[in-house]
C-alpha cells in the first residue's frame, strides 16, 4: 500500500513533489555530487518498500544494490523516485528511523562495541568515509554542547538523503545507549518544508532549514553514556577489519588520507609510549623527511596532530567508567599517572579526573 499523504496537493502537485522541487530549484547550479554510502545503507529503502507491499526493483527500475558502496548521486535519484512514487515527503525520517547496525556494514558493528557514546562518535569521526563519504563531519564542543557539521564542500545531496542520514545517526545514537534522549537543535542547509512539526516531533528539538550547514547540536554530558553490548576484543578486530577497508578506498582528498593515515599509527603506536616521527614514517614505508614534507606541503604538524590523536584517545578512554586513571595512562604510553594528568590538563585545561565527573 502507499503511504498516506501528509499534505494537501497545491497546485496538483503531490507534498513529496513541492519538497523535491523547491529542493531543486535551490541546487540547480550546484556542481556534479561526489562520494558514497554503504550499499547496506541503501537497502533501507528497498526494505522499506517491502514492507509497505511494493516490489522494490520494479518501482525503483533498479536491482538491490550488491557490492560495497554505492554512488550518493544515485542514492539520491532512488530516495527522490520513490518520495515522487509513494508521496511521501517525509521518507528521510522513516527510513532513518528503521536504521540498524546491520545497515553500515563493519562500521555498525565497530559502534555497537564502543564502550561509550563518545567512543562511538569518535570512531565514527575516524571511519567517516565507510559511513558517509560525502562531505566530511567536523566536531566542536561550544560550551556544554557538542556540535557535528557538515558542508558542502563536495556538493549538496539534496533533502532526502540529510534528513535519512541525520535521522539514522540520532536513532542509532538512541539505539546504541537504550536511551531515547532529544538533541539541542538540528540545522539542514535545504529550503523548509511546508511544515516543521513533523521534524520536531521525531527529534524532539528545534529544527531549522535554509542552514549555511547541516548541524546536529547536543548535551556534551551525553559522550559519556554507556552503551548496551560493549566489547574490547571484538571493537580491536572490527577495527582492524575498519582500517583495511579505509585502506582500499581511492582518496580523492590527499590531505584527508594522509592525516588519517597518520592519525591511526599514532593511536596503534602510542602505548608503547609517545610516538616519535621517525616511527610513524618507519610503520608507513616513508623516511621521516619524505613524511614531514608531505606533512609541511598539506598545512600539517605532525607533532599537533599528535598531540591531538592522544588528547582525543584520551577522552575516549575517560569516557569509559571501568577504566582506572593509571589504566588510561598506561593505555596512552605515560610512564606513570603523574605525567598524563600534566599532559592532559596542558591539552585541555583541566584533570582527567574533573573531565570524567559528571558536569
Amino acid at each position: 500500500m502507499a503511504a498516506v499523504s501528509l499534505w494537501e496537493r497545491p497546485g496538483g502537485l503531490t507534498a513529496a513533489d513541492k519538497v523535491l522541487t523547491l529542493s531543486a530549484m535551490a541546487h540547480t547550479r550546484q556542481a556534479a555530487l561526489h562520494g558514497a554510502v554503504p550499499a547496506a545503507y541503501v537497502r533501507l529503502l528497498y526494505q522499506h518498500l517491502q514492507r509497505l507491499g511494493h516490489n522494490p526493483a520494479r518501482l525503483l527500475r533498479e536491482p538491490e544494490p550488491q557490492g560495497e558502496r554505492y554512488p550518493v548521486a544515485r542514492w539520491r535519484q532512488l530516495l527522490e523516485r520513490a518520495a515522487r512514487k509513494l508521496d511521501d515527503p517525509l521518507l528521510g525520517l522513516r527510513l532513518g528511523r528503521a536504521i540498524t547496525p546491520a545497515h553500515l556494514g563493519v562500521m555498525g558493528y565497530v559502534l555497537l562495541a564502543c564502550g561509550s557514546l563518545g567512543a562511538a562518535l569518535e570512531r565514527l569521526r575516524q571511519y567517516q568515509r565507510l559511513v558517509y563519504d560525502v562531505n566530511p563531519m567536523r566536531q566542536r564542543l561550544e560550551g556544554a554542547s557538542v556540535v557535528l557539521e557538515w558542508g558542502t564542500e563536495q556538493g549538496r545531496p539534496g533533502a532526502l538523503v540529510d534528513e535519512t542520514a541525520i535521522a539514522a545517526l540520532v536513532q542509532m545514537a538512541r539505539d546504541l545507549s537504550g536511551r531515547r534522549f532529544a538533541p539541542e537543535a538540528v540545522c539542514f542547509v535545504n529550503p523548509p518544508p511546508p511544515s516543521l512539526k513533523p521534524y520536531r516531533d521525531w527529534f524532539g528539538c528545534p529544527v531549522r532549514f535554509g542552514h549555511a550547514h547541516t548541524e546536529l547540536r547536543f548535551a556534551a554530558r551525553l559522550l559519556a553514556l554507556p552503551l548496551r553490548q560493549p566489547d574490547a576484543a571484538l571493537l580491536a578486530l572490527l577495527e582492524r577489519q575498519a582500517d583495511t577497508l579505509l585502506g582500499q578506498l581511492d582518496d580523492g582528498d590527499p590531505q584527508q588520507a594522509l592525516e588519517q593515515s597518520v592519525r591511526r599509527c599514532i593511536a596503534r603506536l602510542t602505548r608503547e609510549g609517545e610516538p616519535a616521527l621517525e616511527r610513524v614514517a618507519a610503520e608507513l614505508h616513508t623516511t621521516p623527511r619524505t613524511l614531514h614534507r608531505h606533512l609541511q606541503q598539506r598545512g600539517l604538524n605532525f607533532r599537533e596532530l599528535r598531540e591531538d590523536t592522544r588528547r582525543r584517545l584520551a577522552e575516549d578512554y575517560l569516557r569509559d567508567p571501568r577504566l582506572r586513571l593509571a589504566e588510561i595512562a598506561q593505555l596512552l604510553g605515560f610512564s606513570e599517572q603523574s605525567a598524563f594528568n600534566r599532559s592532559f590538563r596542558r591539552w585541555t585545561g583541566q584533570t582527567p579526573g574533573a573531565f570524567r565527573r559528571p558536569g
